[in-house]
């Protein structure tokens, strides 16, 4: 267990969640939709687009999750909310996550009062449904007596974007420049779009995956977040000639862009392909208006830290919080470097290509 995963003295016991006397409703299904019409200028369009309430139907419509939102409504504007996703499979069990896919979500309140009043509520759902636990993505603690975990292991990279792409290039460090010059000069063309482009990033991302050990996310994952996501999420494939060679979806918020997912696999590494795509990826960030790139979460100093660090980017803390309904902390579990999960992501590599895209589905939707 690492140094970064901290644990109070009471997580052992398995006493009742305080109860709360703060009203929280529960919206689900077509009452989730109303909600979230209702109060979009609050739900959606949010300046980091991790926060934003559309991933409840994404991850339902993508991942088959049962999806939910708690709220606490107050002269008729939403003093708080936490989004939560049902994590369940026939492997791993079932997992309350605030969100699963999702590297910031959590409580969103405007009193302390009222956070305790949704993880209180968050933490009573959690052992209803036999919950192994229940975690909340988020950027600061809430202290809450439930929350007997603190996970503080990844971290958050974002850079601040300049006010045009000229800037961005002088920004820039000159070995990067390099990279990007040597990538230019492999002739590789550029490619916006929405669904028209799924095939392609589809197919680079489950080998990517597949290098990694790693089961994939299906079609209808990326299909759900450009469906609801509507203007705010594109795809950007690289190809060389007609053969994709690198992809990445963004998502961007009200001046945040997010880079949730991306893909080159390994024998395109050389051409620097990959360096032009995040050029390209932080450029249409720039020309969208936005002030910060996210490029998703990572482990200080491995290999994908160093990568985003290149760029500019700043780590920024991330905190996950849990709460074990049967006392035991076992989130380390699900890590992948978890002496049980090398030797899966070992089997995992040797497997056909073919089959892990039928499987990987499957399994990673168990997966939180």
């Amino acid at each position: 267990m690492s140094n970064s995963f901290s644990t109070a003295s009471e997580e052992m016991t398995s006493s009742p969640p305080e109860v709360s006397t703060m009203h929280v409703q529960c919206w689900e299904g077509r009452e989730l939709s109303s909600g979230i019409d209702k109060y979009a200028d609050q739900l959606t369009g949010t300046s980091h687009p991790g926060r934003d309430t559309r991933w409840l139907p994404v991850l339902q419509d993508g991942l088959q999750q049962r999806t939910l939102l708690l709220v606490v409504e107050e002269d008729d504007r939403l003093s708080g909310w936490l989004p939560l996703g049902l994590v369940s499979g026939p492997v791993f069990g079932r997992f309350l996550i605030s969100l699963p896919y999702i590297n910031r979500a959590g409580l969103e309140c405007d009193r302390p009062d009222v956070g305790d009043a949704l993880v209180a509520e968050a933490v009573r759902l959690s052992r209803q449904w036999g919950c192994k636990y229940l975690q909340l993505r988020q950027d600061a603690e809430h202290p809450h007596d439930s929350l007997t975990t603190v996970d503080s292991g990844k971290l958050h990279m974002c850079r601040s974007l300049p006010a045009t792409t000229d800037e961005l290039w002088k920004d820039l460090g000159c070995k990067v420049r390099n990279q990007i010059r040597k990538g230019e000069k492999g002739g590789f063309t550029v490619h916006w779009d929405g669904a028209e482009l799924l095939k392609d990033f589809q197919s680079l991302f489950s080998r990517t995956m597949h290098e990694l050990g790693t089961p994939t996310f299906g079609r209808s994952l990326f299909a759900a977040i450009l469906k609801h996501f509507g203007d705010d999420a594109e795809l950007c494939v690289m190809r060389a000639g007609v053969e994709p060679v690198a992809a990445a979806i963004l998502v961007h918020g009200h001046g945040i862009t997010e880079v949730p997912s991306a893909a080159s696999p390994r024998r395109f590494r050389s051409s620097n392909v990959n360096m032009l795509l995040y050029r390209h990826l932080l450029e249409r960030a720039i020309t969208r208006g936005q002030h910060t790139f996210d490029f998703g979460r990572c482990t200080r100093d491995g290999g994908p830290f160093r990568f985003k660090k290149q760029w500019g980017a700043q780590p920024e803390p991330m905190v996950w919080q849990y709460h074990f309904p049967g006392g035991a902390a076992e989130s380390d579990s699900m890590r992948p470097d978890s002496s049980r999960n090398q030797k899966l992501i070992a089997i995992w590599k040797r497997l056909p290509l073919a089959l892990t895209r039928i499987a990987g589905p499957m399994i990673v939707r168990g997966i939180p």
